[in-house]
């Protein structure tokens, strides 16, 4: 008869092996790509999604590229789309032409300052002061805030640094 400490001991190992394999890929997902807003992801959503999302534009601009502006509560959205010249230009795939490339809020009053939003000691963050305010930059994660007057004026949803890495042919 096998020892019975010997299975319960096997049995830890293998869920200790199957969470740490679970969590790992977990967080590696994450990383991958960008931020997304309200369910539009730069380089994946298309304009069909995002009029799906937001309903009918402000202003409706013609065809799979341009941009689109949208009333929201809070402020308004502005989304801009992969063109044909910024895909020759960065190399990318032909597939990438049409999907959203950048999400920008326009916060009519937001009450969050850099510090309610946890990211003057975030070292995911690049700060940039300008003379018209202060940017807060994180590249891996595709988010850029801008504040005016030290409240919340915009922000940024983009691609990746390495998202756009993958999407660049050869």
């Amino acid at each position: 008869m096998r020892n019975p400490n010997f299975f319960r001991s096997h049995a830890r190992r293998v869920i200790l092996s199957a969470i740490i394999s679970l969590a790992s890929l977990i967080i590696l997902s994450q990383s991958v790509s960008a931020m997304s807003w309200n369910g539009i992801e730069p380089l994946k959503s298309r304009r069909a999604d995002v009029e799906r999302i937001l309903g009918k534009p402000i202003v409706d601009q013609p065809g799979e590229e341009g941009t689109l502006n949208f009333k929201v509560n809070g402020g308004k959205v502005t989304i801009t789309f992969v063109s044909a010249r910024f895909v020759a230009n960065k190399k990318l795939d032909q597939h990438l032409e049409g999907t959203v490339l950048e999400i920008v809020l326009q916060h009519d009053n937001s009450s969050d300052t850099p510090e309610t939003l946890n990211i003057t000691s975030n070292s995911k963050f690049e700060r940039q002061d300008t003379a018209g305010g202060t940017s807060f930059r994180n590249q891996k994660d595709g988010i850029v805030y801008t504040f005016v007057n030290g409240r919340l004026k915009t922000t940024r949803f983009t691609p990746t640094t390495s998202e756009l890495g993958r999407a660049r042919k050869g």
